[in-house]
């Protein structure tokens, strides 16, 4: 069956997908943006950049991090974050909903048209 992706562009260099949805949810899963970054097979500078490309691009932070030390540090979302991750899904499941019907057409098992 075929599926949807979802990117939202915000803005000259300033676009939302799957990647960056999910690695906000694996910050929020994991506490942490380096351990976030290892369960999506991408280095900590690479995940670092996303975040950073996001809280620019929204002009407000979507991760609150916390610097390391005896306690070491973390990160989590922000309320702002978790509201990305949240309308994002909302728009990727209302999207999916409505091509569902089109999407069922363009398996390669679906039927020819006439």
């Amino acid at each position: 069956m075929a599926s949807l992706s979802i990117r939202i562009d915000l803005g000259p260099d300033h676009r939302v997908g799957p990647g960056k949805v999910q690695l906000l949810e694996m910050i929020a899963e994991h506490g942490s943006i380096s351990a976030a970054g290892r369960a999506l097979g991408m280095s900590y500078r690479r995940a670092w950049m996303l975040v950073e490309a996001m809280n620019t691009g929204f002009g407000r932070p979507v991760v609150e991090t916390q610097a390391g030390g005896k306690a070491g540090g973390g990160a989590r979302l922000s309320a702002f974050g978790a509201d990305v991750v949240a309308h994002y899904r909302a728009i990727e499941r209302a999207a999916e909903k409505a091509a569902l019907p089109f999407l069922a057409r363009l398996s390669p098992a679906a039927p020819a048209t006439p």
